[in-house]
This record gives C-alpha cells, sequence and structure tokens, in this order.
C-alpha cells in the first residue's frame, strides 16, 4: 500500500500492527524531495537560483508591493517560479535583517507572531536606482515559472507545496499531539484515494 510506507515520513507499521508517531520533521523531507528540494536542477545538479544580493532585490522588490511575512516571501518567490525554487527560511530572514539593518524594510504592526515587514523611503530609492536589475530578476523568475507551468506536473507540484507551506504553517502556530495525529490521518487519506486512482 502506498501511504507513507515508501520512504515517506511513516515507514511501515511500528510492533504489533501499530502506526509509528508522526515525525514532522522526515514529512518535511519527504516533501521536499518530491518538490524538487526547492532547487533548480539541470543535468542532473543543482544550480544557484541567485548570485550576490539579487535576492535581497527581489524580497525589497516583493515587499514594496505589499507588506509580507518571511514566508509570505518564501510563498511568493515559489510561486512566480511555478514552484521550481523556494528560497529557505534560512536564507530569507537573515536577508531580511540585513536589509532592516541597511535602513530599507521596517516591521509593521501585524497580528500573531509573525513579522510583516513594509518598504521604507530608502528602499523605493534602492528598487528606483536598481529598476532595470529587478526588472530583469523579475523577468527571469517569471519566465522559469511559465516554462514549469507548462510541464505536465506542475499542478502537482503546485499541490505538494500548498500542503508544505499549510501544513509548516499550522505547525508553527503550535500543534498537540493530537493534532499532529490529524495531520497526518489526512495526509494518509489522501495517500489512499490517490492510489486508488485509475
Amino acid at each position: 500500500m502506498f501511504g507513507f510506507s515508501h520512504g515517506g515520513p511513516e515507514r511501515g507499521r511500528g510492533p504489533r500492527g501499530r502506526r509509528p508517531e508522526f515525525d514532522p520533521e522526515r514529512f518535511f523531507h519527504w516533501i521536499e524531495r518530491l518538490n524538487d528540494g526547492g532547487r533548480t536542477s539541470g543535468g542532473g545538479r543543482s544550480r544557484r537560483m541567485f548570485d550576490g544580493g539579487e535576492l535581497r532585490l527581489v524580497l525589497l522588490k516583493l515587499i514594496a508591493d505589499e507588506p509580507r511575512h518571511g514566508y509570505d516571501l518564501i510563498r511568493a518567490v515559489e510561486q512566480m517560479t511555478g514552484g521550481a525554487y523556494a528560497p529557505s527560511p534560512g536564507v530569507v530572514y537573515p536577508t531580511l535583517t540585513l536589509l532592516g539593518e541597511m535602513g530599507q524594510i521596517e516591521e509593521q504592526a501585524s497580528e500573531g507572531a509573525k513579522k510583516r515587514f513594509g518598504v521604507t523611503d530608502a528602499g523605493l530609492a534602492e528598487l528606483k536606482e536598481r529598476a532595470d536589475e529587478v526588472a530583469a530578476l523579475i523577468e527571469r523568475l517569471t519566465a522559469i515559472g511559465e516554462h514549469r507551468g507548462r510541464a505536465d506536473q506542475a499542478p502537482i507540484r503546485r499541490a505538494l507545496g500548498n500542503v508544505r507551506f499549510a501544513t509548516k504553517a499550522r505547525m508553527m502556530a503550535g500543534a498537540d499531539e493530537a493534532v499532529l495525529h490529524e495531520i497526518a490521518g489526512i495526509l494518509d487519506e489522501a495517500a489512499q484515494k490517490i492510489e486508488r486512482l485509475k
């Protein structure tokens, strides 16, 4: 049976047929593998999406479009590229810290624990000064998304990305053991339905 027994977050069953504990870290690793690990690839090797301060400019442009949280930015880039690339939190959050130290973004009031950032006058001036470079970066990301969108697996990758982000967001908001098992049950049920498709 498919479930998550084939390299997924739960391998088979435990003693006496009991299901093992849901392991969120293994689940996220499994989703990353299905979703190409959030990287572009070609010729069997992963390629860097951005050089130097390019990601900083992209994030600044997205924040200038509308105030955003860190995970909003990750998802916006992933959606722009059609799931071909998603910057990791370990890259995005230090970049946001740098933008703040440069005085180009500032934290805004928001509900919940997530920090939402808005652009400052200095940030707008930076975007205006480097408008051609920013436009080229956005065009490049959009072109990747359009190319990826023509691939047969694009809807699947989009859906997997939605599952990944929804689950991460729910767990970051706090999830006790009962909620974790409920999430695992939803995923198991979806896997079973997929397996029964003809």
